[in-house]
């Protein structure tokens, strides 16, 4: 049995030699997020920056690199995509969303004004709108032609975590609220609930069928939560991302684009994949020297990207910028560790 208690026991940032993402940023990485037409790949950092790289792949081999950047004024926190692959949004520490339309070589114009840090956004290609979340307790919606939101959604208490798959929106925020809303009707909550999780929430993902979400909590757990009261037996939570007595946060829950099973990713450093609907773990990996903040899946699965970096879960005072380096990996998911099973006890039939 190892006795490691402590996460930076173990040297190695890189013990599932992943491939390494060329000039990282220079302080944790917040987000992280694949173009929905092609590999390129963006993230966000507390440096106050924006990057993208193209990632190239030959054979089993990935290679990145370093396409352009943008500067925000502080810390930022979060990023998404437009539809067609064109623009990327960011939002952070000053309290604004930019609009970037890198692949046109396009200068960075403000689209989103918050009162304090916007936490997350998502584009909605389907309401043709920007959605921004901060910790002034509300979700914003924007046309990005004009400079007012077109609504203003007040939240009970400051948005934490944001999911969007159209009709469906799920906004975890302070105090373990969970607000969903179906965006047809983005003016009223479709329903409040309070987490299944009895700590703070981290992350949240919906399902890709849009009939429910995970949610996963700062105490090693995610819960799976289905949206129709029929379906209520079918929630449950499982512990993730602990060692004996350590107990880690998960940080980011991402679906699998193909096979709709999900990766965690947690601050003890490790990413794991599940399948909910047999209730099994497909995979797990081995941890790295530091916490993994944030994740993501390219369009078709083939590549999941991971940041190893100080995640501020100890606050600033643990945090020194000149000895933790931080780090992106792209990693080159089997099928075996992505590709549901049959559920336990049935000849796999549905």
């Amino acid at each position: 049995m190892s006795n490691i208690t402590g996460i930076n026991a173990a040297a190695n940032p890189n013990p599932n030699k992943s491939f390494e993402v060329a000039q990282a940023p220079t302080d944790s990485v917040s987000s992280l997020c694949f173009s929905p037409k092609g590999n390129y790949l963006v993230a966000t950092s507390w440096d106050n920056q924006v990057r993208c790289w193209e990632i190239q792949r030959s054979g089993n081999t990935l290679g990145s690199v370093p396409k352009a950047a943008i500067p925000h004024e502080h810390p930022v926190l979060c990023s998404a995509w437009k539809d067609d692959g064109t623009t990327v949004f960011s939002g952070g520490c000053d309290k604004q969303a930019k609009m970037w339309p890198l692949m046109s070589g396009g200068q960075a114009m403000t689209v989103a004004m918050h009162d304090a840090p916007i936490k997350e956004l998502a584009w909605i290609p389907e309401m043709n709108l920007l959605a921004t979340g901060s910790w002034d307790k509300t979700i914003k919606y924007w046309d990005t032609r004009q400079s007012n939101p077109v609504h203003t959604q007040q939240l009970p208490d400051r948005c934490y975590a944001l999911t969007v798959r159209h009709p469906l929106m799920v906004v975890g925020t302070a105090d373990r609220n969970l607000i969903v809303f179906n965006l047809n009707k983005p003016q009223e909550e479709f329903k409040r609930i309070q987490s299944p999780l009895k700590y703070q929430t981290r992350c949240v993902a919906a399902f890709p069928d849009q009939q429910g979400f995970l949610v996963g909590s700062i105490e090693g757990r995610v819960g799976v939560h289905h949206l129709d009261d029929a379906q209520q037996s079918k929630n449950f939570t499982f512990k993730c991302h602990r060692e004996g007595n350590e107990i880690y946060s998960v940080n980011s829950l991402n679906f699998h684009p193909v096979h709709h099973t999900f990766a965690t990713a947690g601050s003890d450093g490790a990413f794991n994949f599940w399948d909910k609907d047999s209730k099994q773990r497909l995979k797990a990996m081995s941890r790295c020297n530091n916490p993994i903040p944030c994740s993501a899946f390219n369009n078709d699965g083939s590549i999941y990207a991971y940041s190893v970096c100080y995640d501020w879960s100890k606050g600033a005072e643990n945090h020194n910028p000149a000895t933790a380096k931080s780090y992106i990996f792209l990693h080159l998911p089997q099928e075996a560790e992505v590709k549901g099973k049959p559920r336990l006890g049935t000849s796999g039939r549905k």
